[in-house]
């Protein structure tokens, strides 16, 4: 059910995706008046990402009421070189739970429906999320939307903690020579409690 497609309205190169469409009725003296509800979610593919929906007689109109929406109201993602979140982290709405995960570079987008959407029109290239609750769409993108709101990069933990980038993202070691130190170590305190 997921569709996308580029932006025409503006000459940009903005993502916009599909995530769902409801018939809706509004009961009138006569009986009941249909129309249909979209859910989109729109993204420039370099970090910025925004969902609205739209209501309207007729599908089309829905679609580019909702498009037009989501591109007014996008937010700023901060992802670690371009390809994955910075660190685990859960969103939550209603009943919806979901967890997106950091993953290593060729592991792709491991994310189902909506939250597949919101990853593919934001740039993510590598994350794996896991939905708990309610299998809503509008619930589940509000829970991943509110999950990115809460992603922080090491360059704004250091600006709030007023200390240098370094300081906290640490330093890359071999993971084999700290394994290796650790065990001798260990090994020399033991053989000196004997």
């Amino acid at each position: 059910m997921a569709r996308g497609k580029k932006g025409q309205n503006e000459g940009d190169d903005l993502l916009d995706k599909l995530v769902g469409i409801n018939r809706v009725a509004k009961v009138v003296k006569g009986g009941r008046r249909f129309g249909f509800a979209a859910l989109v979610v729109a993204g420039d593919a370099k970090g910025r990402v925004g969902f609205a929906s739209g209501k309207a007689k007729e599908v089309p109109e829905a679609i580019r009421k909702a498009t037009e929406k989501a591109k007014k109201t996008m937010i700023r993602v901060p992802l670690r070189e371009g390809r994955t979140v910075h660190h685990d982290v859960i969103g939550t709405h209603g009943a919806a739970k979901v967890l997106v995960r950091s993953a290593p570079a060729g592991t792709g987008i491991i994310a189902g429906g909506p939250m597949r959407a919101v990853f593919e029109t934001l740039g993510v290239q590598d994350v794996v999320t896991k939905s708990q609750g309610t299998a809503n769409p509008y619930n589940m993108v509000r829970a991943t939307f509110q999950a990115l709101n809460n992603l922080q990069s090491p360059r704004q933990v250091a600006a709030r903690r007023g200390i240098k980038v370094s300081n906290v993202v640490g330093k890359k070691s071999n993971n084999k020579t700290d394994n290796k130190n650790n065990v001798d170590k260990e090994n020399s305190g033991s053989k000196s409690n004997e």
